[in-house]
């Protein structure tokens, strides 16, 4: 691994910099749970896309730069060094684009990614069932060949982005008589397509971040079963692989975040109480960067992202929490404090973010169940009974 970057990288970074500096919204965005803040951030992808920054790393064709792994981590670094605001269109550009370039056939690259790049299509996970949460192989909606393509019926609930994105994807038992983790196929499909209905489901604090989707017989061409039918399982986990070891949190976002909170403790006269957690939180947001630039480099070599990503996800998931707590313990009772009031610290972006960072052990799969795939699939750890 070389973490000396070249004169070309050198150069991209700063053209982003300069880009951002002269770009990147003054005053935050309205939240993208809204209605209004959803168009808005859609708004600013079209921007990004018209810049040629939407999405890097892809070839030209799509939209991209053809940019390398290693400046698409320096764009990330940039990015949240700047404040810009949060990508929408996360799930399809960092979970559903990295699947559909290893599975996908070419002409879906070119039906769906171009837009995907633009904003034109934000995409929504359609995985989780109630009594499947964590559990994927567990789903129970499903799907039976007609004429053409599919029909597809049953419930997905805690899909994010669903309350506002046009499109979705998930896995469906396409073979109710074959084993768990066999019979499940990958499929595509609007929003708007008759027989969807979308119920938001809001947070504490009203906004609809997540919604049910309930399917009633709605039809999925051919063109839009992703990878093989009744492979589901295996292209799932090219897309959770992507999830939880490279792309849904790149390391920009925990740079940025360390470098706010030294600078909020120096700021404060340095609490000796609190000081070796910021330095530990500084560090482990300076380890997650290393151990990512390991991850591309092993991609770039031709390796896959295998087991392993669980660990990262962990890793990612916790130090979030931690950092975001050491943050609220500086500011003590400021911390409280709304975000419409004048006092608050940083705009109320730590309490914000601790709320949120709470989601990490759950989402993308629950920390309880990468510690079984990091005990089994990693250390060869015995499975339990079942």
């Amino acid at each position: 691994m070389d973490l000396t970057f070249s004169a070309e990288e050198l150069a991209f970074r700063d053209e982003v910099r300069e880009w951002l500096r002269d770009n990147a919204p003054v005053e935050p965005l309205p939240s993208l749970e809204t209605e209004r803040g959803f168009a808005a951030h859609r708004q600013w992808e079209r921007t990004l896309h018209a810049a040629g920054l939407s999405v890097v790393s892809w070839p030209v064709e799509f939209g991209g730069r053809g940019a390398s792994l290693v400046r698409w981590l320096l764009f990330e670094e940039e990015y949240y060094a700047a404040g810009a605001p949060g990508r929408v269109g996360q799930n399809g550009i960092f979970l559903l684009a990295p699947t559909m370039f290893e599975h996908g056939t070419p002409e879906q690259q070119r039906r769906l990614l171009p837009r995907m790049a633009s904003g034109e299509d934000i995409w929504a996970q359609a995985w989780s069932e109630p009594e499947a949460g964590s559990d994927l192989a567990g789903i129970r909606s499903g799907a039976r060949r007609v004429p053409g393509g599919w029909r597809l019926s049953g419930q997905k609930t805690w899909s994010s982005r669903a309350a506002f994105a046009d499109r979705a994807f998930g896995l469906f038992r396409s073979d109710p008589d074959a084993q768990r983790h066999r019979g499940l196929t990958y499929y595509l499909f609007p929003l708007d397509a008759d027989g969807v209905t979308v119920r938001p489901i809001g947070r504490l604090d009203g906004k609809p971040a997540f919604a049910e989707i309930f399917l009633d017989d709605v039809f999925v061409p051919d063109e839009d079963v992703l990878g093989e039918v009744g492979a589901g399982w295996r292209v799932a986990m090219s897309t959770a692989g992507s999830e939880r070891g490279l792309s849904l949190r790149s390391p920009g976002r925990f740079l940025a975040a360390a470098r706010r909170l030294v600078e909020s403790w120096t700021s404060r006269g340095g609490d000796p109480e609190v000081r070796d957690r910021v330095v530990d939180a500084w560090i482990g947001a300076q380890a997650y960067r290393l151990a990512t630039f390991e991850t591309v480099t092993k991609v770039l070599d031709g390796a896959s992202i295998g087991p392993e990503a669980s660990l990262n996800k962990v890793f990612w998931s916790e130090l979030d929490i931690r950092l975001h707590e050491t943050a609220l313990d500086l500011l003590g009772p400021d911390a409280e404090l709304a975000a419409d009031s004048p006092a608050a610290p940083d705009g109320g972006a730590w309490a914000d973010g601790y709320l949120f960072s709470l989601a990490g052990p759950i989402y993308a799969g629950t920390n309880e169940i990468q510690r079984n795939v990091i005990a089994e699939r990693v250390l060869g750890l015995p499975r339990e009974p079942r």
